[in-house]
């Protein structure tokens, strides 16, 4: 039976993604509720606690009754609103968290969706590991993707090879070093198998890093997409669909999952002293699982890749919240 849902939407674009990603697979009446934080928002949430004191009186207009069936959380000062939502509602709209929410009001959740990589922070008997995150990438969106782009890449030579890079976060710079040596890389893997080059970076890599690997890519057919020098629609869609094979920094879990969502070959290139162990910890539970492998790593050639997508798997698990009571 169709229900109504409420996405809690904010400035954060992968919480927002993976809570747009979980919305879709379940199919039902979906509305996102935009909210937007005030000074009180970064406060703890042991201080703020099932309240809406963290969002502007805009904000707090939009939600009004009749409330939803089900509200979809997906980040750590959104939480409080998800659980002042269930209490207005006299327990009767049902919420779940895409992510740990901290250690604050856990028990409110009807189900909390964690990473296996943040399996170190607090459990609580409603959370449900996941490996990785929830995204976007369905055979719907692929198809959508190559009917879009295939055009713009048939003048390429085969295999086309996606090349998605992030860069530096939260006190871990993506140095010159480990630009060149990711050209090398992938210039060393291009001469082995032949074809072109799709490529496309972000704001994180730094135009230092961007000079350094298009260099190291001179000379083979290449697609480009770059931040700061390319105009237009971005093509990262047209990427991953028509893309034969996919290479991606290890930097982002958002790209990498978006990237095995795509069910092709995909490598993750981690770097020199680059990658926390949060990161790497991520990494090992996708390289356990046969989802990706290391870029240069030697590939078995009877690997079936099969797409891999936390939201479906989510999604059904919020169903049996419903089927069961």
């Amino acid at each position: 039976m169709t229900k109504n849902v409420w996405i809690l939407i904010d400035n954060r674009a992968g919480s927002n993604n993976q809570a747009r990603g979980v919305a879709e697979v379940l199919g039902w009446n979906i509305i996102e509720k935009k909210i937007y934080y005030n000074q009180w928002s970064s406060l703890p949430n042991l201080f703020l606690g099932a309240s809406l004191r963290g969002i502007d009186e805009h904000s707090k207009k939009i939600l009004k009754p009749p409330f939803p069936d089900l509200v979809i959380a997906a980040s750590r000062r959104a939480a409080p609103v998800a659980r002042w939502i269930k209490k207005q509602s006299a327990n009767q709209t049902k919420i779940v968290q895409i992510m740990h929410p901290g250690n604050v009001g856990l028990k409110d959740f009807d189900k909390i969706f964690v990473s296996k990589h943040d399996a170190h922070k607090k459990h609580a008997s409603n959370m449900y590991f996941i490996t990785g995150c929830a995204h976007r990438i369905t055979s719907h969106t692929l198809l959508e993707g190559a009917k879009q782009w295939q055009k713009e890449f048939a003048h390429l030579p085969k295999p086309l090879t996606a090349v998605i890079i992030g860069g530096s976060y939260k006190g871990h710079d993506f140095s010159e070093e480990n630009a060149l040596l990711f050209g090398k890389e992938i210039r060393q893997y291009k001469q082995s198998i032949g074809g072109s080059i799709l490529i496309t970076d972000s704001r994180r890599t730094g135009f230092g890093a961007q000079n350094i690997i298009m260099r190291e890519l001179e000379g083979i057919p290449t697609y480009e997409y770059l931040w700061g020098k390319d105009e237009g629609q971005n093509p990262y869609m047209g990427f991953l669909a028509c893309a034969d094979d996919i290479i991606v920094t290890g930097d982002s879990v958002s790209m990498c999952c978006e990237a095995c969502g795509a069910g092709k070959k995909v490598q993750i290139f981690c770097g020199k002293n680059w990658l926390d162990k949060k990161h790497m910890s991520f990494i090992n539970s996708l390289l356990q699982q046969k989802l990706a492998f290391l870029l240069g790593e030697s590939i078995p050639e009877d690997i079936e890749f099969a797409s891999h997508n936390p939201a479906y798997e989510i999604a059904e698990q919020i169903r049996k919240l419903f089927s069961a009571s």
